[in-house]
C-alpha cells in the first residue's frame, strides 16, 4: 500500500488492498488489548515453548499440549516440517497450482518436487473450479517420497477434500510418507462436508497446520501452529528456532481464542462479502471461481491476469496477479469490508480492461 502511495501519489486512505487473503475487519478487541498490555515486556525474550498459548489451544481443541508446536506463522511451520523430515534429493509432492511456499521451501532444502496437476472442472467451456487428483497423488509416491502437501482449502484454487476423499487419501498413503494438511482458512470455510481433521492427529504420518493470520486477523504478528502425534512434534521441536514467536504475538493469540463472537462475526461478514463480489463480477461479465475461504478468482474475456492487476492499480485497488501460479488469465481478490468490496467493483467498471 505504501509503495502504491509513493509511486502513483494515491493517498494511503484511498488505497484498498485485496491481494493477500487477510482479515479486513482487524483483530479482536481482546487481542488489541492484550497487545497493549504486553508492550512493556518486549525487553525480555518470549517463552520459547509458548506454554500458555499451547495450554489454551489444547483446551479449545480437546488435545494434549504435547501434540502442538507453535511457529512464526504457518510458513515457519512448513519450513520446520521440511527440515525435520526431508533431506537433499528426497521427494516432496505438491499439487499444481497450489500455495507456492510448499515448493519454494522444499526446493531451498534441496528436495525434488513432484507436481501433480489439479483436476480442472469446466462449465460451458469456462474453467469453473479445481480439485485434487488423489489417484495421481498416491501413484506418484516412490521410495524417495517424504512429504505430501495439501492446502485444505488450497490457495489460490480453493480445492479441498471432503470427508470421504480425505479418508481415502490417508488410508492409501504409505505410513512413512507425511501428509501435511494446511488449514489456514479453516475458520472461514462454509462447506458442509469440510470435516474436523483433529480425528487424525494421532496418525503416524499426519500433520495439521493452522494459523492466526486469517480469521483471527493477526497476520502482522505471525502466529501459526501444527497438530500432530507427539513423536512427530518432538522431531519438529528439534529444528525449531528458540524464541521463534514473540511475546506480543503469543499474548494476542491467547486473547483472540477467547473472542468466539468476533470469529463468528468475521465468518458471517466474509460470507456476505464473498457473495456480493461474486454476484457483481458476474453481472459485469467476469468469469468467477469461488473458494470456500475468503478469496475469489476472476477473469475477463481471455485477458491476462497481469492486465487485470495493472488496470486496477491506478484506481487504488490492489489484487493478486495469478501468473506466478500458471493461471495466466486470472487474478485473485480477497474479500474486504463491504465498503472495500464496493470500491473494487466500481473500479472494475471504470478500469480500461473492458
Amino acid at each position: 500500500m505504501e509503495e502504491l502511495e509513493r509511486e502513483l501519489n494515491i493517498p494511503l486512505k484511498d488505497i484498498v488492498k485485496l491481494a493477500s487473503n487477510e482479515n479486513p475487519f482487524g483483530p479482536s478487541p481482546k487481542a488489541i488489548q492484550a497487545i497493549r498490555h504486553s508492550a512493556d515486556r518486549v525487553n525480555r525474550y518470549p517463552d520459547g515453548g509458548c506454554f500458555y498459548l499451547k495450554k489454551k489451544l489444547s483446551l479449545k481443541l480437546g488435545i494434549n499440549s504435547g501434540s502442538l508446536i507453535i511457529g512464526n506463522g504457518s510458513d515457519e511451520i512448513i519450513d520446520i516440517v521440511v527440515k525435520a523430515f526431508a533431506d537433499k534429493n528426497d521427494e516432496v509432492v505438491v499439487s499444481e497450482p497450489a500455495f507456492l511456499e510448499y515448493k519454494i521451501i522444499s526446493m531451498t532444502k534441496g528436495c525434488k518436487i513432484k507436481t501433480i496437476p489439479m483436476k480442472r472442472y469446466f462449465k460451458s467451456g469456462i474453467l469453473s473450479g479445481f480439485g485434487y487428483d488423489i489417484d495421481k497423488i498416491i501413484s506418484s509416491v516412490s521410495k524417495r517420497t517424504k512429504i505430501i502437501f495439501l492446502g485444505h482449502p488450497d490457495n489460490p484454487t480453493g480445492a479441498y477434500l471432503g470427508r470421504q476423499a480425505l479418508k481415502d487419501l490417508i488410508k492409501r498413503c504409505p505410513e512413512n510418507v507425511i501428509i501435511v494438511i494446511d488449514e489456514a482458512y479453516r475458520e472461514l470455510v462454509d462447506k458442509a462436508d469440510y470435516i474436523d481433521t483433529i480425528k487424525y492427529k494421532n496418525r503416524k504420518n499426519v500433520i495439521i497446520l493452522r494459523t492466526f493470520s486469517k480469521a483471527y486477523g493477526l497476520a502482522g504478528l505471525r502466529v501459526g501452529y501444527a497438530i500432530a502425534n507427539k513423536d512427530l512434534i518432538q522431531w519438529m521441536e528439534r529444528v525449531r528456532q528458540p524464541f521463534n514467536v514473540n511475546i506480543t504475538a503469543q499474548k494476542a493469540a491467547e486473547a483472540a481464542l477467547d473472542d468466539i463472537a468476533f470469529i463468528d462475526k468475521v465468518k458471517k461478514l466474509t460470507k456476505k462479502g464473498k457473495r456480493f463480489i461474486a454476484e457483481n463480477l458476474k453481472k459485469i461479465g467476469f468469469d468467477v471461481i469461488q473458494s470456500p475461504a475468503n478469496f475469489i478468482l476472476f477473469s475477463f474475456n481471455g485477458k491476462k491476469g497481469t492486465d487485470l492487476f495493472l488496470s486496477l492499480l491506478p484506481l487504488g485497488i490492489i489484487v493478486r496477479d495469478m501468473k506466478p501460479y500458471g493461471l495466466n488469465n486470472w487474478a485473485r481478490v480477497s474479500v474486504g469490508t463491504m465498503e472495500q468490496n464496493r470500491k473494487f467493483i466500481e473500479a472494475l467498471k471504470r478500469s480500461k480492461i473492458k
